[in-house]
């Protein structure tokens, strides 16, 4: 998103564009843009699967989460179309690569938007996913890989531990079901609390607009256009 395509900008621009859009998905966009949140945000290290990949995506996208953050330093994230289903499309993924360090540099920006960094991981100072206090603000939850888990950086950066209650023999749930279990766990939480956990208008806007774009062919000529309209 371009710093000049905020506020009246890139609402004028989605308005614009939505007139090529069919009246049934303006008003699913209309729906959805109002139970989307960032409050809770998920962040993925090192997934290899493409199927455990997908599905994360995928989750997020039906809980309401809007933004996945992804850490590729030993893998590179795949997802299967057969599986996302498309969800991609309605997220916004921040992609942490070819840095010295990916998982610094994606604690460091969670941090400096207010992020608290929790760990899902069995830890001595853990607590179980359902007594995470959300008051306490927001919430950036940490998977790590299928087989390693999370890395060291993220173990000395977590300010929290979280785990989900264990009852059979097996000493772990797919990373993708996990991912979902404590989706869902917060995000119902979150909606029936009195936290403002909804997108501010500026964040709609600029969501909308991709919405838009996403689901246009050629959108790009559609805002040569439009941005012709405007100098005239």
């Amino acid at each position: 998103m371009k710093k000049s395509e905020t506020g009246q900008y890139s609402s004028a621009l989605y308005e614009y564009l939505s007139g090529f859009l069919t009246e049934e998905r303006r008003k699913k966009f209309e729906k959805h843009i109002a139970l989307r949140s960032r409050y809770v945000t998920i962040v993925v290290e090192d997934i290899f699967q493409p199927h455990n990949a997908s599905a994360v995506l995928r989750s997020a996208e039906c809980f309401g989460l809007q933004d996945v953050h992804i850490i590729e330093s030993k893998n590179k994230y795949n997802p299967n179309p057969d599986v996302v289903m498309g969800a991609n499309k309605w997220l916004t993924l921040h992609h942490h690569s070819g840095k010295e360090n990916n998982t610094d540099e994606c604690i460091s920006f969670l941090k400096k938007n207010k992020y608290r960094i929790v760990a899902t991981t069995p830890h001595k100072n853990d607590q179980l996913i359902s007594q995470l206090d959300l008051s306490k603000g927001k919430v950036a939850l940490f998977f790590g890989t299928e087989l390693e888990g999370i890395s060291k950086n993220i173990m000395d950066a977590a300010d929290e531990f979280v785990k989900i209650p264990m009852f059979g023999f097996t000493e772990s749930f797919n990373i993708s079901v996990s991912a979902a279990i404590c989706m869902y766990e917060l995000m119902t939480k979150l909606r029936t609390s009195n936290i403002d956990w909804q997108l501010s208008e500026e964040e709609k806007n600029n969501i909308l607009l991709d919405w838009a774009r996403n689901s246009i062919k050629k959108p790009e000529l559609l805002e040569e256009e439009f941005r012709k309209k405007l100098t005239q």
